[in-house]
């Protein structure tokens, strides 16, 4: 489902990313862990097709970001940390937004509309303008606008932050039935207690550098995902 290749992003003399090569595949929920500035959030912006970089590919269901940016952004959403959304909109508006952008039909947006605003309960605030939605609403609402179209890549970049214990359970729920229906996730997080129960594979990052990669199990063998995330930052000073 996405394979990045060789992705190397340099800013004037430093390298944010280095050469760095991860394959993902359908079915997977794939955590990507590091400190900050470890070069996380500029391989997910990368991916996204948000950010160009100096070397190397990324292909999104065997098409190239590079090549054919508008067909992979189709077939993907990408949540950043602190989502940026028109503030003047009402909630509903805005998903409508993003409705139109994907070509949805009426009966499809109002169908998911309605299963994830009940499910994040926020159906009573979409009339609301957004400016007023609180940091975990817009959250939510930066979700469910993901979600709209049913990408089979979903990228996320610590997506539990600011959202309440249902709200993250209701997540974890989404996370896996996208996989279970042949998607594949790739994200973020510093909560290495929910990447280890909910990953299926995990990478750590830093300096730019992969430092490790592969099967939950695999990576962490007898000890913890912590554990082994601090040995290996501190091996690696």
């Amino acid at each position: 489902m996405l394979r990045i290749e060789n992705l190397t992003k340099i800013y004037g003399s430093h390298k944010a990313v280095d050469d760095l090569s991860l394959h993902i595949a359908p079915g997977e929920i794939y955590g990507f862990i590091g400190h900050n500035g470890a070069g996380k959030t500029t391989t997910l912006k990368s991916v996204a097709g948000i950010l160009r970089f100096d070397a190397g590919d990324i292909f999104i269901n065997g098409k190239s970001i590079k090549a054919e940016p508008v067909a992979c952004k189709r077939e993907m959403a990408y949540i950043p940390d602190n989502p940026d959304m028109y503030e003047f909109l009402s909630g509903i508006k805005y998903l409508n937004f993003v409705a139109d952008i994907y070509g949805m039909t009426k009966a499809e947006r109002e169908e998911r509309i309605t299963k994830y605003a009940d499910m994040f309960e926020i159906t009573k605030d979409l009339a609301q303008p957004i400016s007023a939605y609180s940091h975990g609403m817009k959250q939510k609402l930066a979700i469910i606008s993901a979600l709209m179209h049913k990408p089979k890549l979903l990228l996320m970049d610590e997506p539990f932050v600011g959202l309440d214990p249902i709200a993250a359970h209701q997540l974890k729920g989404i996370m896996r039935e996208l996989c279970d229906e042949g998607g594949a996730i790739f994200f973020s997080t510093h909560v290495l207690e929910v990447a280890e129960k909910l990953c299926d594979k995990v990478a750590i990052i830093k300096g730019g550098k992969l430092l490790k990669s592969g099967p939950m199990e695999q990576v962490k063998g007898d000890a913890s995902l912590e554990n082994v995330f601090l040995e290996l930052e501190e091996e690696n000073v």
